[in-house]
């Protein structure tokens, strides 16, 4: 997944500091990353999250917010409304790039940001939150004690995180103010609310009326155990994947044309997990899979192998060939199961650099449906001509090349 160091100007015309992930083919659509109150965007949850949507073909923007990170400006001086200001700021610089967003995803206050932010951007068409809070006024009780003197003489050093942070007046008088009901209510675009039942910092009620002040299409999913930083790997590739499947209903994947000579596009495999055996499958046309090892052979089991997936292959052509054949006689096939098996082991074979062996795939198929013997005898004659059947049968030629990285 490449990364792009970038900065752009924000509200008030400071430097943010960005990174655009992109996928390693075709951009299909652009999201943007808004991260929660006082973090980055570098803290494992987004970066974690926005690899797995660039996997899917989806680039993310995530930056740090005015004088926060390694961005411009003086923390003191922003507020809940500089940031929703700056959300749009990099809304209009990847539309000025032709990467126009479509997908805007908020954690925590920055959930609640993205929704004041779409319901001014007519572009965006589905928005997700993570752990957000319905009264972005909710942030002041991390530094509850500190309000007196933050009231009082216009700005106090607090400790958030094991870190210490100004908060101005300005800030606090802003963020309490805050009313995002109407914001929600007049979202134009899908909503996702992701929330954890177990979050001790912002509770689940907050994303119940995040969730009933919203119009349809709205959709509500538990985190389960997840913390509110969504610190877990697997708790953050759940809520990319969970994301990355709900996206694909409200915002539009447009593929590039094929190459010559490759009809159905080309398949881009890349690397997830360097430490194991997880690898993103992506095709031209916004297809996305995963592929694994099982956990006996060093993988976590969160895909088909590699010969799981050319055993699919057969199965699935099987049946497609035989119901378009029977389609075609007019026969009264009423449904094709397939059973197929491999005795080789991915990893073995890998290991051992044994290609010796012959394959053998075992194929069973279950034919319902009113037919007689005639027919079911021909039908088993045809699962024999599938193209995958036969280009397993005859031998074939791959032709690899070196190529530098971009």
């Amino acid at each position: 997944m490449p990364t792009d160091r970038i900065t752009f100007p924000g509200h008030d015309g400071t430097a943010l500091a960005a990174r655009l992930d992109r996928p390693d083919g075709p951009v299909l659509a652009t999201a943007i990353f808004a991260h929660c109150f006082t973090c980055g965007k570098d803290i494992p949850a987004a970066r974690r999250i926005a690899a797995r949507l660039a996997a899917a073909g989806i680039a993310v923007l995530r930056f740090d917010f005015t004088g926060l990170g390694h961005s411009g400006g003086e923390f003191a001086n922003t507020s809940f409304t500089s940031n929703v200001n700056d959300l749009i700021a990099a809304n209009d610089y990847l539309s000025d790039r032709d990467m126009t967003a479509s997908l805007m995803i908020g954690h925590s206050l920055g959930g609640a940001a993205v929704l004041r932010a779409a319901s001014k951007l007519s572009n965006i068409k589905a928005v997700t939150t993570l752990g957000a809070p319905f009264d972005p006024g909710h942030v002041t009780h991390n530094f509850a004690e500190a309000l007196p003197q933050i009231m009082a003489e216009g700005t106090a050093e607090v400790s958030l995180g094991g870190r210490p942070f100004h908060i101005g007046k300005g800030f606090v008088e802003d963020v309490t103010q805050e009313r995002l009901s109407d914001a929600i209510r007049t979202l134009d675009a899908a909503l996702l609310v992701l929330h954890a039942p177990r979050d001790a910092t912002v509770s689940i009620d907050n994303a119940g009326e995040i969730f009933q002040a919203a119009k349809h299409p709205k959709s509500f999913i538990t985190l389960d155990t997840a913390d509110h930083l969504i610190t877990r790997a697997e708790d953050a590739e759940y809520a990319a994947d969970v994301i990355t499947a709900w996206a694909r209903r409200y915002v539009t994947l447009t593929p590039p044309a094929p190459p010559p000579g490759a009809p159905e596009g080309v398949l881009r495999i890349s690397e997830a997990d360097p430490d194991g055996y997880l690898t993103d499958i992506t095709s031209s046309d916004g297809h996305h899979l995963l592929a694994d090892e099982p956990h006996a052979y060093g993988g976590t089991n969160k895909g088909l192998s590699p010969y799981g997936f050319l055993s699919a292959g057969l199965g699935a052509c099987t049946s497609m060939t035989l119901r378009m054949y029977a389609r075609r006689k007019g026969w009264p096939l009423a449904h094709v199961s397939v059973d197929v098996s491999h005795d080789k082991v991915h990893a073995q074979d890998a290991e051992t650099a044994v290609n010796q062996q012959i394959d053998t795939w075992k194929r069973r198929i279950t034919l319902t449906g009113d037919l007689d013997a005639t027919q079911r005898a021909r039908l088993l004659e045809i699962a024999d001509k599938c193209p995958v059947h036969r280009t397993l049968e005859r031998s074939s030629t791959v032709i690899t090349e070196l190529v530098e990285p971009a």
